[in-house]
């Protein structure tokens, strides 16, 4: 898969493999859309002493789809493999893309120079339909032939991987000093506040729409309060409720110590985030957490999902402590699946 990677453009790839197939499935939606006045049969051909050939209307919009999709694979894969000269691929990203759409406007201006008439024989390609679906075709070939980026690029996400890959290869131990999960309250906690909100917000919904949803807004918000995203790194500690807002942000150095220990989360104001004479808790229930002390006398303390990521989360912190403050690092203990 890696070699593969390395060897296609994958943004061209997908590009190729999908705008093909949404323009076949806009031409069937539109085709549709004329059905209820095209005779039946439809013409697919015409002869200059006004004959015709004819196909029923299913298998002129489904192998017209065909068609579109077919040829604009075969003319748009050839801009996806990186060995090809830079040239050559915006060429083929250029011409598929008119390819696609040319087709399309032959098949529409079929289908529009029969609407509205008795007699397939009767129609001819409506010119208009296929004037400016040509046109528009071949000026957007020609741009997207001049602004597809066949050179290979460099990313921000390449920037953090080589970041990432020099900074362990300086340091090994910096995986171990990295921990990363998500903390949430027992199912059958969301199941409680389904019932008790979102149910009597859809009876409110029949009387008073805005009441109903404010109060369906407010158990999401509840609900949203008892997941978490803990991050512990050589920064220091980091919590953020629903993985988006930030309310515990412990540099390193103010951290004293850390330890698992099973906690009660009454015993520090209920669930989710509390923060009340110098202590502050980010609990989802009651059970495993990390308990740290900081070097200003606060402490917090952070639901840890289970014993093992409770003791992981904990070494981690202490480790990184040690490091901050100078000390000697803590031997690491041995490490557990997160959640």
């Amino acid at each position: 898969m890696g070699k593969f990677r390395d060897s296609v453009d994958t943004k061209a790839l997908r590009f190729a493999v999908g705008f093909p197939v949404v323009l076949a499935a806009a031409f069937v939606f539109c085709a549709f859309l004329l059905r209820p006045d095209l005779p039946d049969p439809v013409a697919i051909s015409w002869t200059a002493d006004g004959g015709a050939s004819f196909a029923p209307f299913g298998a002129y919009a489904g192998g017209g789809a065909v068609l579109i999709i077919a040829l604009g694979w075969l003319v748009l894969f050839q801009a996806a493999p990186l060995s090809r000269p830079a040239v050559m691929r915006r060429i083929m990203m250029g011409t598929g893309l008119f390819l696609s759409m040319f087709i399309t406007s032959v098949l529409a201006a079929g289908l529009v120079g029969q609407a509205g008439l008795a007699d397939a024989r009767e129609s001819r390609v409506d010119l208009t339909v296929l004037a400016l679906g040509s046109g528009a075709a071949l000026s957007l070939g020609v741009m997207m032939g001049f602004v597809f980026k066949a050179d290979r690029q460099w990313s921000l996400d390449d920037d953090r991987a080589l970041e990432l890959a020099l900074a362990r290869e300086l340091d090994p131990e910096l995986a171990g000093d990295t921990f990363r999960m998500w903390v949430h309250a027992r199912s059958s906690v969301f199941v409680m506040i389904a019932v008790a909100s979102l149910f009597p917000a859809a009876l409110i919904a029949v009387a008073l729409p805005w009441l109903g949803a404010l109060v369906a807004g407010l158990a999401v918000v509840a609900a949203a309060f008892l997941c978490a995203r803990v991050k512990a790194d050589r920064r220091g500690l980091r919590v953020l409720v629903a993985g988006v807002l930030p309310v515990m942000d412990v540099p390193a150095a103010a951290i004293s110590t850390a330890s698992a220990a099973d906690v009660r989360a009454a015993d520090y104001g209920g669930w989710g985030y509390r923060n009340h004479g110098g202590t502050a808790a980010m609990l989802v229930s009651s059970g495993p957490a990390v308990v740290v002390h900081q070097t200003d006398g606060r402490n917090l303390a952070v639901s840890g999902g289970s014993p093992a990521s409770a003791a992981r989360l904990a070494d981690v912190l202490t480790r990184v402590a040690a490091r901050a403050h100078g000390g000697p690092s803590v031997e690491r203990a041995p490490e557990s699946e997160s959640e």
